[in-house]
């Protein structure tokens, strides 16, 4: 299995937005479900080609033969919480637990201390223990609780806030 990580690109708009779609319906810790994110792949490329050599955010996918299995995405926050970004990462199912998590994240620790965020945020969800250790490994702590930060039907389901000092 050789995973290559880099830059979303224009080019990979509609591949992305499916991509949403596959990991939306495989698992529950996510904001959206299996109809994935409500906007076009014209609005998604746009916004590709909006942040391609922007120092305020990035987008990354992991590949493999071609194929999206995971994504990474960095957003700096802005006026007076522009030393903060926030980090999202989401790995296709059968992919996880095979280091993709952790090389997405370690990509954007690097373009965060190269772009002189100070610190990134994250909300996870408070039972993915799995994530939770993964951002743990990396230095993030948890600083809050959501108890019900989204409902999937009737169960409310909490999240936690984490967070890097960028060094």
């Amino acid at each position: 299995m050789e995973i290559m990580i880099e830059k979303a690109a224009p080019k990979d708009a509609d591949a992305l937005l499916q991509y949403l779609k596959q990991i939306g319906a495989e698992t529950d810790n996510l904001t959206f479900g299996a109809e994935g994110l409500p906007i076009t792949a014209e609005a998604e490329a746009a916004y590709l080609r909006q942040i391609e050599n922007s120092h305020d955010e990035i987008m990354l996918v992991a590949k493999e033969n071609g194929k999206i299995v995971g994504s990474a995405s960095l957003s700096r926050l802005p006026r007076r919480m522009k030393h903060r970004g926030e980090f999202g990462v989401s790995v296709l199912k059968e992919f996880w637990n095979k280091g993709i998590g952790s090389r997405l994240l370690l990509e954007i620790i690097h373009f965060a201390k190269e772009h002189s965020f100070e610190v990134i945020d994250l909300q996870v969800r408070s039972d993915n223990l799995s994530a939770i250790h993964l951002y743990e490994r990396f230095g993030f702590r948890k600083i809050g609780m959501h108890p019900a930060f989204y409902k999937i039907g009737s169960e409310e389901v909490s999240f936690d806030y984490m967070c890097l000092r960028i060094p």
